[in-house]
């Protein structure tokens, strides 16, 4: 398993999240990213969560309402890596992810995508 804290792994993040294409960015409206440990069952098996409402689900949507959220996992991606290298990529497939169901991308077409 690699080690990192926390601090250097929402860095990472923050620099994946940088160099994700415009096209795929600049349409997120009213999220937010988070970086927590784990879920909250505990499990390693989680590496990301998308906590909102797709784009393609929305009725009337406007302002006050609460800002969805994309979460990364630290200790599930740290421990299904070897070096920084592996990190990077798993972080990108993640976030790519958790955006694509903000999009309303559901895990079938992901998978048969490649990005499941």
């Amino acid at each position: 398993m690699l080690e990192l804290d926390a601090s250097d792994f929402e860095k990472l993040v923050v620099d994946e999240l940088d160099l994700l294409p415009d096209d795929m960015v600049d349409g997120l409206d009213n999220i937010v990213f988070v970086v927590e440990d784990r879920p909250e069952d505990g499990t390693l098996d989680t590496l990301g969560l998308y906590d909102g409402v797709a784009l393609t689900e929305r009725g009337q949507y406007g302002f006050g309402e609460m800002p969805d959220r994309i979460v990364l996992y630290r200790e599930p991606l740290l421990a299904i890596c070897t070096n920084l290298d592996d990190l990077h990529d798993e972080i990108h497939i993640t976030l790519v992810h958790e955006i694509a169901h903000f999009y309303g991308v559901d895990d079938d077409r992901l998978h048969e995508l490649g990005w499941g």
